[in-house]
């Protein structure tokens, strides 16, 4: 097993830039069965729930090149398979995509239940609302669910979504796109990439509006035809640095991000004391000054990212006074982490989906296990803002969602380097 091993106390400085975000790609490579003919896609990050979906659609009959670093040419014209490999699709959450991309495509599906991080309860029936809400039987067991077109057909119809689920809205989308009728999502999630995901199915010939809003509206096509798509830097990966530096300190330039989708992120961090100004396509983000303390909920997009709720602990961790985390999407998500930042000297306590956390002068190196994606940044993030070596396990989570990490940090001038055991 692999691990990193982090000499802390060091503040970041210098210049970072931006992969493809995972969100965006673990969407937009599914939306690709949904086209006849060659689709180029450009900006996809080389991590490893990538390279698993990869596998899969090449495993479905889907041709794939990789011509240069960060470009994928797919053309899935020839794929006849509507189910995919199970043990690949156990590796990750969104292989749960398919569902929709070969409903979409075949008027049917088997997909194995996904896997991929476990920090929470995350039931798919608000998916499976919106494929029964399009006409579809369902058929949902422990370890799959199949889905064929019911009596009358599937069709666009009117679906009110419980909550603003990404993934729901997500697998309607691709559904729909090729379905006839007309389909209307209401409480529709309204995240950067669902934007994304329907710009990349409006330039291959869908007919999508209102992504972003409460209500998304798809008209079904007949067909997609191919072309080329930029995937949207990766706002979580931005976060994460900025929550580095400001817990580590120093002054970086990050690259290759949308300032407006870091919005919500870069509000509560000046609250904190870091200092960020926004460019066209970047933002630096400098911090020198003792931490403050700050209060932060999460919530689904425009508010405050539960994928950044654990990297925020860790400069709460840091800030003068008290500060308090409520998690409001997925409250069991504080388990894993706040125990190894325990260990490494923070002080947290945890009532319900209330972290409440009282500051601390200083982190201690440790040897500490990530939980999940986000939990293992967090991690990475407080190795590097304490004193002395700190050892992080568990590594493939972190690997599942961040590019060339360790290169990054020592571009920053981090001591971070991967070991393998």
């Amino acid at each position: 097993m692999a691990r990193y091993e982090i000499l802390g106390g060091r503040p970041l400085e210098g210049t970072v830039t931006i992969s493809g975000a995972k969100n965006a790609a673990v969407a937009i490579l599914p939306a690709a069965l949904l086209v006849s003919g060659r689709c180029r896609i450009e900006n996809v990050p080389d991590i490893s729930d990538v390279r698993i979906l990869l596998q899969i659609l090449d495993h479905l009959g889907a041709e794939i090149q990789l011509p240069e670093p960060g470009v994928v040419e797919i053309d899935c014209s020839d794929v006849q398979r509507t189910r995919p490999d199970p043990d690949m699709v156990c590796q990750m959450r969104a292989s749960y995509y398919l569902m929709g991309a070969l409903l979409g495509r075949f008027g049917k599906a088997h997909v194995a239940l996904p896997g991929g991080c476990n920090f929470a309860s995350r039931p798919i029936d608000q998916h499976i609302k919106g494929f029964l809400g399009l006409g579809a039987i369902v058929d949902e067991t422990e370890e799959y669910v199949a889905l064929e077109p019911g009596p009358e057909g599937l069709m666009g119809g009117r679906i009110s979504l419980d909550m603003a689920s990404v993934g729901a809205t997500v697998n309607i989308m691709l559904a729909a796109s090729l379905i006839p009728g007309q389909t209307i999502i209401e409480n529709a999630a309204k995240e950067p990439h669902i934007v994304d995901l329907a710009n990349f199915l409006n330039t291959m010939g869908a007919r999508i509006s209102g992504a972003g809003t409460d209500t998304v509206k798809i008209r079904g096509v007949n067909c997609l035809k191919g072309g080329t798509y930029a995937i949207i830097p990766d706002q979580i990966e931005a976060g994460t640095y900025m929550a580095a530096v400001t817990a580590a300190g120093g002054n970086v330039l990050i690259q290759n991000v949308i300032p407006k989708h870091l919005d919500c992120i870069s509000t509560k961090l000046q609250e904190m004391g870091a200092k960020i100004f926004n460019y066209d396509d970047s933002v630096r983000i400098i911090r020198k000054d003792p931490l403050r303390n700050t209060t932060v909920k999460t919530r689904p997009y425009p508010g405050f990212p539960t994928d950044m709720q654990a990297q925020a602990c860790v400069c709460m961790s840091l800030a003068r006074g008290v500060s308090r985390l409520t998690e409001s999407v997925y409250e069991t998500r504080f388990f894993g982490y706040c125990t190894e930042l325990q260990s490494m000297g923070a002080n947290i306590q945890i009532s319900g989906k209330t972290a409440t956390v009282t500051g601390v002068e200083q982190l201690y190196g440790a040897t500490v296990c990530a939980h999940d994606l986000r939990a293992g940044a967090a991690l990475v993030i407080a190795g590097l803002a304490a004193e002395g070596t700190t050892y992080v396990e568990n590594i493939h989570f972190i690997e599942r969602g961040y590019e060339n990490l360790v290169e990054k940090l020592t571009g920053l001038g981090a001591k971070i380097r991967r070991l393998e055991d």
